[in-house]
């Protein structure tokens, strides 16, 4: 079996180190000319750091990454509403990673580059169109160097192309839109010295009105860190939007006045802001769920897939579930088109719900009756929610993000027995 992978991203080359490690040949096609460690934050949950680790990348990880100690949810002020332990302190097996997401692209392209060879991975090509026939896939590719374009065949086509999936356009002509919350963010990395313990998320506020987020994703010389911060305003109506355009420049005049006075004891957010050099700014959006993925031979993995708000800091890690749960099904199958529909009968439902619970945005009730009782903040949160309210938001939070710590210390390794030297020591058993 011969796969063809649109798309080079955390999706598409977790599917072809997935995918290799359970013995079935790829390639990947990525439309970028020269893949460079570009973009911000992005976290990995246990649930997918056990997966990457099983096909062999734990140190990477930890040499990449920040461990999270904690997801502490405060008022405008930096009065701490909820801490919520994260990763080994939650109990997983695995921790949770925080990472920038660049450099973990070009972590994982090495690794496809390395085990899978050079020519693994096409760059410069960007999928146009597919046929598939009762033997297999023709895809026609666009050289953007060169504008010419070519074919090639391959058993199974997986589109992961991102948000705005060829792919996905082609299988679902008549789609849905891509549908705004009416929230802007923007984004920013910048170094700078460690506040708390130095591996806490910050959620400060309420996207209702203004949010700030703030994590590590790395440790540089001298103690410093590689901080990471999402700021988000409620700025229109919800509703279609054209396009997203996830390397739009943003500005510090349009972010820092939502911001004024947002100092705490640990953290100065307007000052953190202004020391940053490049700001991206672009529309929270996600997509309605699927009736259905793909067809016969060609379906969708990560955002082509399943697109959904970033507020539950799961969308980079479910994208690994499927690319896991895709190479385990094409290798137990007795066919292509049956392996597929295994995976989509599996992925599909539960990415499906977690589309909807993000669009819920759980949390932001809560932190809005926070303000509301304390406009000024307070000393004691107890003194503001009841242990039942403060019970039922982390549920919330949990419902968005978590997996069952014993289910997923306890279950059985989705790894595939391979016989042969086709991906020894890569996510054998």
């Amino acid at each position: 079996m011969r796969v063809l992978i649109a798309g080079g991203g955390i999706a598409g080359l977790s599917t072809a180190l997935s995918l290799h490690a359970a013995g079935i040949g790829c390639t990947v096609a990525e439309s970028v000319a020269e893949p460079r460690p570009l973009g911000v934050g992005i976290n990995l949950q246990p649930h997918a750091v056990r997966e990457l680790t099983e096909l062999g990348l734990g140190g990477e990880l930890a040499a990449l990454g920040v461990p999270m100690n904690y997801l502490t949810f405060t008022d405008r002020f930096g009065g701490v509403i909820l801490p919520l332990p994260r990763g080994s302190l939650a109990g997983y097996a695995w921790p949770q990673y925080a990472v920038h997401r660049g450099e973990l692209q070009m972590t994982l392209l090495a690794a496809v580059r390395e085990r899978l060879g050079e020519d693994a991975v096409m760059t410069g090509l960007a999928l146009e169109d597919f046929t598939q026939d009762g033997t297999g896939v023709t895809a026609v590719l666009r050289d953007v160097r060169t504008g010419r374009a070519r074919r090639e065949r391959a058993d199974v086509l997986v589109g992961a192309d991102g948000i705005h999936s060829a792919v996905r356009a082609r299988l679902h002509p008549t789609g849905g839109p891509l549908l705004w919350s009416g929230i802007r963010m923007w984004r920013g990395v910048t170094e700078g010295e460690p506040f708390l313990d130095g591996a806490t998320q910050i959620v400060a506020g309420s996207n209702l009105s203004a949010k700030f987020v703030v994590y590590p994703i790395g440790r540089r010389a001298g103690g410093r860190l590689l901080t990471n911060w999402v700021a988000e305003v409620m700025t229109g109506a919800p509703g279609p939007v054209a396009g997203a355009d996830w390397s739009r420049p943003g500005r510090h005049q349009d972010v820092l006045p939502h911001f004024e006075g947002w100092r705490f004891p640990y953290l100065d957010v307007p000052a953190l802001i202004a020391a940053t050099e490049r700001i991206l700014e672009y529309p929270m959006v996600d997509r309605d769920p699927l009736p259905w993925w793909g067809r016969g031979r060609v379906t969708l993995v990560g955002d082509a897939a399943h697109p959904m708000y970033p507020v539950g800091a799961n969308g980079g890690s479910q994208a690994v579930l499927d690319a896991r749960v895709l190479a385990r099904e094409l290798a137990a199958a007795a066919d292509p088109a049956s392996g597929l529909a295994a995976y989509e009968a599996e992925r599909r439902p539960a990415t499906g719900e977690l589309v909807l619970a993000h669009r819920e945005l759980p949390m932001e009730k809560t932190i809005a009756m926070v303000a509301e009782r304390a406009p000024d903040g307070f000393d004691d949160v107890a003194d503001v929610l009841t242990s039942q309210e403060l019970a039922e938001m982390a549920a919330a939070q949990r419902r968005i993000t978590d997996t069952d710590v014993r289910l997923l210390n306890e279950r059985p390794s989705w790894s595939v027995r391979v016989r042969g030297p086709e991906a020894a020591g890569e996510g054998t058993e």
